[in-house]
């Protein structure tokens, strides 16, 4: 909260729950756990994208045995994307990957960040969601739907922590 004191300067007031300190300039604790937390997540993004892209045969190998297909039907299939949905497909990894490390730094451009990122994450699931996709392609609600609740939760917790003056 802001308080106008006599030198009409604002000042910013710890208010219950904010664990901010203007006078130290310290973070809240739950900044670094969700920080840090949602780091580990989207580098595992960032390593798929950049396995993907670079066609790791190793790397899609492994997830395409499990799927019962080879590596290179999987190769086949991310190649048939169209150029727009790989460049949302890299809106969403980038974005959120960005969008951490600038929550980290205590920048307000992390709520920028995450909203490229779920940007890229609804063009790619309308995507897959309006063509046809192979049998051997997961398409489990459960997992979207958790990507989908990590992503606007990490939108939203940067908009609050923003509005209490943490993110500069």
């Amino acid at each position: 909260m802001v308080q106008f004191m006599d030198d009409s300067r604002p000042t910013m007031v710890e208010e219950p729950g904010d664990h901010v300190s203007s006078a130290t300039g310290q973070s809240p604790w739950h900044l670094w756990v969700v920080g840090g937390v949602s780091l580990l997540w989207n580098c595992f993004g960032a390593l798929d994208y950049t396995m993907s892209q670079l066609r790791n045969e190793t790397y899609l190998g492994a997830a395409a045995e499990s799927m019962g297909i080879t590596a290179a039907e999987m190769i086949a299939f991310i190649d048939s994307f169209p150029g727009w949905m790989h460049a949302f497909w890299a809106l969403g990894v980038w974005g959120a990957l960005a969008g951490s490390v600038l929550l980290l730094m205590r920048s307000r451009y992390a709520v920028w960040a995450f909203g490229v990122s779920l940007t890229g994450l609804a063009v790619t699931q309308l995507y897959q969601a309006t063509t046809v996709q192979p049998e051997w392609v997961d398409t489990s609600k459960g997992m979207t739907i958790f990507i989908w609740s990590v992503a606007t939760f990490l939108l939203i917790y940067a908009v609050s922590v923003r509005k209490k003056g943490v993110l500069r």
